[in-house]
């Protein structure tokens, strides 16, 4: 298998995890659920620090989509 067809299975799977856990994030918020919306934030944070380490996503990418879901957590009542 060539490098690029292995880097694009890898790059899919990270890609699909990190809307994954943008989706439980989202539920979290939708239910009211603020301690679990915290806790599926952090997961997220962590999934989108790990694709910007293996260089999947751009660092702006990231550093903009972790604080677009910060600034809704902080809207939740």
């Amino acid at each position: 298998m060539r490098n690029s067809a292995r880097k694009q299975l890898r790059n899919r799977s990270v890609k699909s995890r990190l809307k994954t856990f943008e989706k439980r994030y989202a539920v979290a918020l939708k239910t009211g659920k603020k301690d679990e919306a915290g806790t599926a934030l952090r997961a997220a944070i962590s999934a989108f620090d790990k694709a910007v380490k293996f260089g999947v996503i751009p660092r702006g990418t990231a550093n903009r989509k972790k604080s677009r879901l910060t600034l809704r957590l902080a809207t939740v009542k």
